[in-house]
């Protein structure tokens, strides 16, 4: 224990969670960036949960407002970044996303793509793959914006088919238009539109887009950082680590930058928060949320503990760590919902926390259930309370 520190306890972190997540009711966001900023990214592996997880740190506002940003004012981009996953960003921090982040992983697609092309043997080579990428940005500006199998129908290149692993026992044969798209993707080169279907689809339109404005990597570490530890400070290095995927060098770089400070928490471990953020937070108003799996909320730390208990891991994560659809009441997970194919939205509570809690989450189910209307919800990630409550 170090002596002196400044101590935030575990109900402060709730407090600080509820109102800087913009969960609870008097901290909700005016927009889907505001909303998407307050948590820095919004995951977006899962079509759903981007539009879920706006929803709970909304004001107000049906599925088409999250459309909207996405598709119309497109203020919230999806990028491949942080720890090589899908994440929804504002545009006003996507410079510093891509800087920081997907850029290396832009790199290293195009490295394993290039890899694979030599491997197969079929005379495909950089030169090829610059040509293929200029015909599909070609044919998006001409037909655009375009699903996956319209863009390999405009762009012969596209139908070719490469074998990866060749000799080996995962040795299989492929087309090169998932991975030529994300690649581009990745690159800031293209940009994913409107789906096929409804907000819960994930089979995407794409359009040719400009890469995004240049930003030194030490200087967008920084602003990641800076943002990171004040939505999901309290926090340690290993907590960055893990939410980033940074090198570790990279990580201390970057909180060097930032210059942080020391605080204690609950059982003597010391964590971060941005210089001066040290006062006690005041709890906000009651409030209950029915967060999406995947939700920055629940995924935010690599140490949950202040937040979950360890006990009900088991039931509201899958077996690779993914959290599903939750129930939180003050900052805390006591829960987990879903959606039965009818409709119908049906929770359970792992933790009773008194009337006025199962009260708060009743409401919430019922706003939910009018939000979704005739969509159907099915976590990408099932965990096994979830199949339970389906079932």
């Amino acid at each position: 224990m170090s002596p002196g520190l400044p101590i935030v306890t575990t109900a402060e972190r709730r407090h600080r969670l509820g109102r800087r997540h913009r969960l609870a009711p008097s901290a909700h966001a005016a927009t889907v960036s505001e909303a998407a900023d307050a948590v820095v990214a919004l995951h977006a592996t899962d079509a759903a949960t981007v539009y879920l997880s706006a929803r709970a740190r909304l004001v107000g506002g049906g599925p088409e407002t999250i459309e909207r940003a996405l598709y119309e004012d497109v203020s919230l981009v999806r990028l491949l970044s942080m720890r090589n996953t899908l994440f929804a960003v504002s545009t006003e921090l996507a410079p510093h996303v891509d800087a920081s982040t997907a850029r290396g992983i832009a790199a290293k697609e195009r490295r394993t793509l290039l890899k694979h092309l030599a491997e197969d043997g079929r005379g495909l080579d950089a030169d090829w793959l610059v040509r293929t990428e200029a015909s599909a940005l070609e044919a998006l500006d001409v037909h655009g914006p375009l699903t996956g199998s319209r863009l390999t129908a405009e762009v012969p290149a596209l139908q070719q088919k490469i074998t990866v692993g060749r000799g080996k026992t995962y040795e299989t044969e492929t087309g090169v238009t998932t991975r030529v798209i994300r690649l581009l993707a990745a690159d800031g080169r293209i940009r994913r539109d409107r789906p096929r279907g409804s907000w819960t689809s994930s089979q995407y339109r794409w359009v040719h887009t400009r890469p995004w404005p240049e930003v030194s990597a030490t200087e967008a570490r920084a602003e990641i950082a800076r943002r990171w530890l004040h939505a999901y400070g309290p926090a340690t290095e290993a907590d960055l680590k893990w939410w980033t995927g940074w090198t570790l060098t990279d990580v201390r770089k970057a909180l060097g930058a930032v210059g942080p400070e020391q605080v204690l928490l609950e059982g003597g471990v010391t964590a971060l928060v941005l210089a001066g953020d040290t006062a006690s937070e005041p709890a906000p108003e009651p409030w209950a949320a029915l967060l999406p799996g995947l939700d920055p909320s629940g995924m935010g730390w690599a140490d949950r503990g202040f937040h979950l208990d360890p006990a009900h891991r088991g039931a509201l994560f899958d077996y690779a760590g993914n959290i599903g659809p939750t129930v939180w009441w003050n900052g805390e997970i006591i829960g987990g919902w879903a959606q039965r194919p009818d409709g119908a939205i049906v929770w359970r509570l792992l933790r009773d926390r008194g009337r006025a809690a199962t009260e708060a989450v009743t409401a919430e189910a019922a706003r939910l259930a009018a939000w979704v209307g005739d969509a159907r919800v099915t976590p990408r990630f099932r965990t096994p309370l979830e199949r339970e409550l389906v079932g």
